[in-house]
């Protein structure tokens, strides 16, 4: 890293001098789906790196075979069968410029820090001939499994170098994909003893709790989905930050950790809300790039739909159509890596951390949840479920049974969205409060209020007018609910919405846990009823006992997390605290029941969750040093700003509290995890403001960092052009 101002508006030049050349290559040679600079708009070529429909018709039917094949994963039980997708899917790949294929796994411990959130080993699909002359070739057991060292990922212990066995098998429910000149086969990651050592694995297993017991409630309520499945659909709406890369080459905290752990705010943040929903301005490069994000994903079969501006500045979102939830985790992490690379061929770099700056927004990735059947139902959808099951009772003992799911295991739910990030994120009136409540709208509350009290009619959604004012534009029909943006988990018409997940997550173990406890749920539920008892007398029941999770009011409000306490709904502040309740005796319970995780996994998961936030933080640490010592001491000596002893001494307690931490680990990881939160939250933001004060005495040659100023304003700042 350079430390002398000289030497760095030549290398920024530099950097934007290739960034464009970059630029310039990759536009030449991306014929872009849904291009808008030159011909007419066009949805031709979507899908064409996704092996599934017609793509996969193509190449299965030169087999006698159709993309039929590929509707259930029996064909994976059937080595035939197996063989003969793989010949089409090798047939596929080389059509594509692919020679070359990978199992792709989500290790544990992975946000923030593992590019992708991935795990694969590439190998080429070719064999030798008798003679030495290499000819393409790709099984059904190459594609169907593979193995790698389990003991080299995060494993909490379930792996160790003399015990070391990882296998891979495919997921026949999500879809093979190609990019660049790579197969992608999404796979389970486990030990050699069956330990889920992967995020994907759990999740498969909450989606067949959730099918099973669905399915039991709706059977003994008199509808039987017959031979339809039952799975959590969501949509997941991905914040971001885009700012100059050579900017972002002058700040070590960004490289190393995804935050700025420095920084005097500038004159302007997002005060004047003008950065919300503006037009994406093609005079910087970030217009080009969202668009080459978009067509990237389009091409595998990824429908990135939705693109803007957000709060903050230099701040955008992508958000994609709703889908299985087990194929929308995989996509998500596919476009965060597709955007992560497709910035720095624009001359940016994407922030994917929850809070990269202080003091103004931090980015979330909010996960809309909904229940629905393989044949079209959504059992969030009170009209569409009283007019295909023609019982009135299901919809409100859906609602019942999920309150008492949220106020039950509402510390799984905290425990789901404790990224590292969250800890500046959550409760800063920017995103809900760390108390896991849920709002239902007026309406819905009123309804299950009266379902309480023992009246059970049906809902149906009412709408109303809205009326502009004026006869020349026309008024129109909107929900008769107003939208609560405060709350965690509130109830947004047809499906919930948690927007506590944290953008740099992959929100897996968060769908997990939604799947789990609302199997759980249905699981009670279907018990009272096969018992005979009335769906009335249940629902009364569950919200007699459970209904105090539900608020309506504003989260924003300071008194409501005290009062939330007194309500007796789940309050945890501390990320590491709600990790620490993972292995609790009601949440082994749960996960033992309803067959996703053992004790073993369960404890296994949290050490590696809270090893995960301790290594966050010290990695934090450590960089602060470094720019201390590196950075903003020779710029307060250049400049003669003073005596840095301040400096100094701040570097010594970092260096102890550091010190205490790995002491603390060595016994008590959740211990060392709180030490190291108030170490981030205490120590680390006084020593923040001594840095911040002299940056804002310093002539901005002298201070070597890039400052604020030059990393949030890409439309203003001259450095910041796209040309």
């Amino acid at each position: 890293m350079l430390s002398q101002k000289v030497n760095l508006a030549p290398k920024a030049r530099a950097l934007r001098g290739e960034a464009k050349k970059a630029r310039v290559v990759r536009g030449s040679r991306v014929n872009a789906m849904l291009s808008m600079s030159s011909g007419p708009a066009t949805t031709e070529g979507f899908g064409s790196g996704c092996f599934k429909g017609a793509v996969a018709d193509k190449y299965l039917s030169k087999y006698g075979e159709s993309a039929t094949l590929l509707a259930n994963g029996n064909w994976t039980k059937d080595m035939a069968k197996a063989d003969i997708v793989a010949k089409a899917v090798l047939d596929w790949a080389v059509d594509n410029g692919a020679s070359v294929y990978c199992h792709w796994f989500q290790p544990m411990g992975s946000s923030g820090v593992r590019h992708g959130n991935s795990g694969q080993v590439h190998q080429s699909m070719f064999d030798f001939a008798a003679d030495g002359t290499p000819f393409y070739s790709f099984t059904g057991e190459q594609l169907l499994q593979g193995e790698t060292d389990g003991s080299s990922y995060p494993n909490g212990g379930m792996r160790a170098t003399h015990t070391a066995g990882g296998y891979l098998s495919i997921d026949p429910s999500s879809p093979i994909f190609l990019r660049e000149d790579t197969v992608f086969i999404p796979a389970g990651f486990v030990s050699y003893n069956g330990d889920a050592l992967d995020e994907k694995t759990p999740l498969h297993r909450a989606t067949t709790a959730l099918d099973k017991q669905t399915k039991r409630m709706l059977k003994a309520m008199g509808y039987d989905v017959g031979s339809a499945s039952v799975y959590a659909n969501i949509g997941l709406e991905q914040e971001i930050f885009l700012v100059p890369r050579h900017a972002y080459y002058r700040r070590p905290d960004l490289q190393f950790t995804g935050r700025t752990i420095t920084g005097k705010f500038p004159a302007r943040g997002q005060e004047m809300s003008d950065h919300y929903m503006a037009p994406i301005s093609r005079a910087t490069a970030a217009f080009e790039c969202m668009r080459q994000i978009q067509q990237e994903c389009f091409k595998m079969g990824i429908p990135l739909k939705t693109r803007h501006r957000e709060v903050a500045p230099n701040q955008y979102e992508f958000a994609p159509m709703f889908g299985n939830a087990i194929s929308q985790v995989d996509q998500n992490l596919m476009i965060m890596q597709i955007i992560e690379e497709v910035a720095s061929e624009h001359g940016l770099a994407a922030l994917l951390q929850e809070k990269p700056f202080d003091g103004i927004n931090g980015s979330g990735k909010h996960n809309n949840w909904s229940i629905g059947t393989s044949d079209g139902l959504n059992l969030m959808n009170p009209k569409q479920v009283n007019a295909k099951t023609g019982n009135a009772e299901i919809f409100p003992l859906v609602m019942a049974a999920m309150v008492s799911a949220i106020d039950k295991h509402g510390d799984l739910m905290r425990l789901a969205i404790a990224s590292p990030g969250n800890d500046f994120r959550l409760g800063a009136m920017e995103a809900p409060p760390a108390v896991m409540s849920t709002y239902l709208g007026p309406s819905i509350t009123e309804f299950m209020n009266n379902v309480k009290n023992g009246t059970l009619g049906t809902y149906t959604p009412q709408k109303k007018p809205l009326n502009f004012g004026t006869d020349s534009i026309p008024s129109i029909e909107v929900p008769a609910e107003d939208r609560n943006r405060t709350s965690p988990f509130p109830y947004g018409g047809n499906r919930f919405e948690f927007r506590a997940a944290g953008s740099s997550q992959n929100v897996a173990m968060v769908n997990t846990v939604l799947n789990t406890i609302a199997a759980e749920a249905f699981g009670i539920v279907a018990d009272r009823l096969e018992k005979g008892d009335k769906a009335l007398s249940i629902a009364q029941d569950l919200l007699t006992k459970h209904d105090k999770c539900v608020f309506n009011g504003n989260g924003y409000d300071p008194e409501w997390p005290d009062e939330a306490v007194k309500r007796g709904v789940w309050r945890i502040d501390a990320g590491c605290d709600a990790i620490n309740e993972l292995d609790s005796a009601k949440n082994v319970d749960l996960f033992e029941k309803m067959g996703i995780f053992s004790a073993r996994e369960c404890e296994a998961r949290k050490s590696v969750l809270l090893g995960h936030y301790i290594g966050s933080v010290e990695m934090e640490a450590l960089t602060m040093i470094d720019m201390i010592n590196q950075h903003v001491i020779p710029s307060v000596k250049r400049a003669d700003l003073g005596n840095p002893g301040k400096l100094n001494d701040a570097v010594k307690t970092l260096k102890g509290a550091i010190a205490s931490i790995h002491a603390a680990a060595e016994s008590d990881e959740h211990k060392a995890a709180q030490i190291a939160r108030k170490m981030r939250l205490e120590t680390m933001v006084s020593i923040r403001d001594v840095i911040d004060e002299f940056e804002g005495r310093c002539p901005p040659e002298d201070w070597t960092l890039a400052t604020y100023q030059e990393l949030l304003f890409l439309d203003t700042h001259p450095e910041s052009d796209y040309v």
